[in-house]
């Protein structure tokens, strides 16, 4: 595979609104071969919208530019995002999306209407062969799959379980469904915490293998009927089921590439990823409490390959602060193991040729 070329339009180390939005423009504009959508085409945009409390996720106004460069091309893009496995603002698309519309994702602002890609309860999904080491088979999100095309639009943080999270850990955990989630993360199957169970029954209406019964009074998971497909934990209410989440990060990361794969193998010329390298935190976006950045802001990358714009993120970074974005957050993981997976199964290359705008 030959190296991409990754587009830069760098920022000011303490970058304003001002300044952000013409770098993105200018970074946009300069680069009409990746321009790659066609008038008519559904295009999912591929946001995150930040957990309760977070101020540093990409915000609307620089989301509206995208949306804009989309429309130029007379093409029709929508927003898209899926549920959350943890309980929170974003588990359910009923209060994902309220909570979009509150930080100010709306069509209004945009330019484009919002689409929760795994449905009501995150299990929409459609299984994706993929050329895989781990999986031949990944459960994606339905309406990222029928879409015509997709651009990322991802930011950079650190991540507790992969050291980095940035396009490759958007498209994998962001756009698999709660299936897909459920078999990156865990390990084992779901048990129930006795002492948060009220016996409402919810998880044995909803369970799709009837593997949950009751015993004492109590919702029970019997193991061997378990397909991990995470259910009990969407319609729980009163957080009474639990997940070992201990999977080793080398095989967290692994699995993410495989389901970034699936969300992306079914477009092939049709995908562009674009980095935001700002406000980079030391946690992921998914955390509800507010951060400060860690590295200081760098710029806008842009590419055909999401690999290469991973691998840029960390040579930029690095280069901005002496240890990449990964090394800085958690120091004792290897964030390029998703991107060594991610080209031995052909999602990208991480060799790329770095253009300066």
């Amino acid at each position: 595979m030959n190296p991409h070329k990754v587009y830069f339009a760098p920022v000011g180390p303490s970058s304003g609104p001002d300044e952000r939005g013409a770098a993105l423009d200018r970074l946009l504009a300069a680069v009409p071969e990746c321009a790659v959508f066609t008038a008519g085409e559904r295009v999912a945009v591929k946001i995150h919208v930040g957990e309760r409390a977070n101020v540093t996720h990409v915000k609307p106004d620089l989301v509206r530019r995208v949306v804009s460069w989309v429309k130029s091309r007379y093409a029709r893009p929508f927003l898209t995002e899926t549920s959350t496995l943890y309980k929170g603002e974003r588990s359910d698309a009923l209060s994902h999306l309220a909570h979009a519309f509150q930080n100010g994702f709306t069509y209004e602002n945009t330019g484009a209407p919002f689409l929760m890609a795994d449905g009501l309860l995150g299990n929409t999904e459609i299984e994706v062969s993929i050329p895989g080491r781990i999986s031949e088979i990944v459960h994606i999100a339905r309406e990222v799959v029928l879409a015509d095309g997709l651009i990322a639009v991802s930011h950079p943080t650190g991540h507790l379980g992969m050291g980095l999270g940035a396009c490759v850990k958007n498209l994998g955990m962001g756009l698999s469904s709660r299936i897909g989630k459920m078999r990156q993360h865990s390990a084992m199957n779901p048990k129930v915490n006795e002492a948060a169970c009220t016996f409402c029954r919810a998880c044995l209406k909803w369970c799709p293998e009837d593997a949950i019964v009751e015993r004492d009074g109590k919702a029970f998971i019997i193991n061997e009927n378990c397909t991990g497909c995470g259910e009990c934990l969407a319609v729980c209410n009163f957080n009474a089921v639990e997940y070992d989440w201990g999977t080793e990060s080398a095989e967290l990361q692994k699995s993410v590439a495989e389901h970034a794969y699936g969300a992306v193998i079914g477009k092939p010329g049709k995908c562009v990823y674009l980095n935001a390298l700002i406000d980079m935190t030391g946690d992921c976006d998914c955390m509800a409490i507010k951060q400060s950045p860690v590295i200081p802001d760098v710029g806008f990358c842009l590419s055909l390959d999401p690999v290469a714009v991973d691998q840029a993120t960390l040579d930029l970074t690095e280069r901005a602060n002496t240890k990449d974005l990964g090394r800085t957050s958690f120091p004792r993981l290897d964030p390029t193991v998703q991107l060594s997976h991610a080209e031995a199964i052909g999602l990208g290359n991480r060799e790329y040729e770095l253009v300066r705008i």
